[in-house]
């Protein structure tokens, strides 16, 4: 079995800082993409940041200059640093990896349980 496990959501003020970690474990072959999303109550998933296996990165237009994602291949994880936070980035935020496990060689896209961010005025 493959997960993808969140830590480092919390309660914070605005203009605090956070930083979201993603660690991939299981019998995982390969991770292409990785990202994060984000849902608020009431509202669609949408994409926050994404990097791929050569580093690109490209990032949703909200967060642009205040987040950064990156990625450690060797740990199989993902970090999304946020900064300059507001009330409108609260949402649980969702680890995603495009991953090839040795049992099945197919791309499956996995999903993290989430992990909560709460940032009040």
């Amino acid at each position: 079995q493959v997960q993808l496990v969140e830590s480092g959501g919390g309660s914070v003020q605005a203009g605090g800082s956070l930083r979201l970690s993603c660690v991939a474990s299981g019998r995982i072959r390969s991770i292409s993409g990785m990202g994060w999303y984000r849902q608020a109550p009431g509202k669609q998933r949408e994409l926050v940041a994404s990097i791929t296996s050569e580093s690109s990165t490209t990032y949703a237009d909200s967060v642009k200059g205040r987040f950064a994602i990156s990625r450690d291949n060797a740990k199989n994880a993902v970090y999304l640093q946020m900064n300059s936070l507001n009330p409108e980035d609260t949402a649980v935020y969702y680890c995603n990896a495009v991953v090839k496990t040795w049992a099945y060689l197919s791309n499956t896209n996995m999903w993290g349980q989430g992990t909560q961010v709460t940032v009040s005025s």
